[in-house]
C-alpha cells in the first residue's frame, strides 16, 4: 500500500496540487495499473544471471525476547521456503532502539541462535542502528559491545526506508 501512494506524495512534495477530480482520476489510474506506477516494487529483483532474489527486512525495535525470537523464526522459515524452491532470498534484520539488546552479547536472550545464524545462514544479515549505539554510549559511559557480525548503519529507521526503496518487504514481528 505504501508503494501505491508514492507518486502522489512525490507530486505533493514538489508543490503540485491536484483538484479533487484530478486526484480521483490519478487514484483510479494507479489502482487499475499499479505495476505501471512502480515496476520495481511489483516484481522481485533479478540478478545478472536472471534468477529472482526475494528481499525481506525484519524490524526489531522492542526489548522483547518473543519479538527477537519471532524475527529469527521468520528469517529461518522464509530462508528455508525459498531454498526449497531453489530461489534466493536476502534477509536483513534491522535492530534499533530498545531492540538493540538483541545484538548485545552480554544481554541478549538469543545469543545461541544469533551465533547459529552467523555460521549457517549467509543470506541473513544483522544491522544495528548507530544512533541507538551513540545514545547508549552517552547514557552508559562507554559504547556498548555488539556481536561482531552485525553491520552498523547511521540510522536504523533510515536504513529501513532505504531498504524499502530498494524493493525489500518490511515486516515487524
Amino acid at each position: 500500500m505504501f508503494r501505491l501512494f508514492r507518486p502522489l506524495r512525490a507530486a505533493r512534495a514538489a508543490g503540485f496540487r491536484l483538484p479533487a477530480a484530478g486526484l480521483m482520476l490519478a487514484l483510479a489510474v494507479m489502482l487499475s495499473a499499479p505495476s505501471a506506477m512502480s515496476p520495481a516494487a511489483a516484481q522481485p529483483a533479478e540478478d545478472d544471471g536472471g534468477f529472482v532474489t526475494h528481499r525481506l527486512a525484519l524490524q526489531v525495535s522492542d526489548d522483547n525476547e518473543a519479538a527477537m525470537r519471532s524475527a529469527l523464526d521468520i528469517a529461518a522459515n522464509v530462508s528455508r521456503f525459498y531454498s526449497d524452491k531453489a530461489e534466493e532470498v536476502d534477509i536483513r534484520i534491522v535492530v534499533y532502539g530498545p531492540g538493540l539488546t538483541m545484538l548485545r552479547p552480554e544481554r541478549t536472550p538469543v545469543m545461541e541462535r544469533l551465533t547459529s545464524f552467523e555460521q549457517s545462514m549467509p543470506n541473513v544479515a544483522f544491522v544495528a542502528c548507530g544512533n541507538t549505539l551513540d545514545t547508549l554510549e552517552r547514557e552508559e559511559g562507554s559504547r556498548p559491545e555488539i556481536v561482531p557480525f552485525a553491520e552498523v548503519v547511521e540510522a536504523g529507521v533510515a536504513e529501513l526506508i532505504r531498504l524499502d526503496e530498494e524493493g525489500f518487504t518490511i515486516v515487524k514481528p
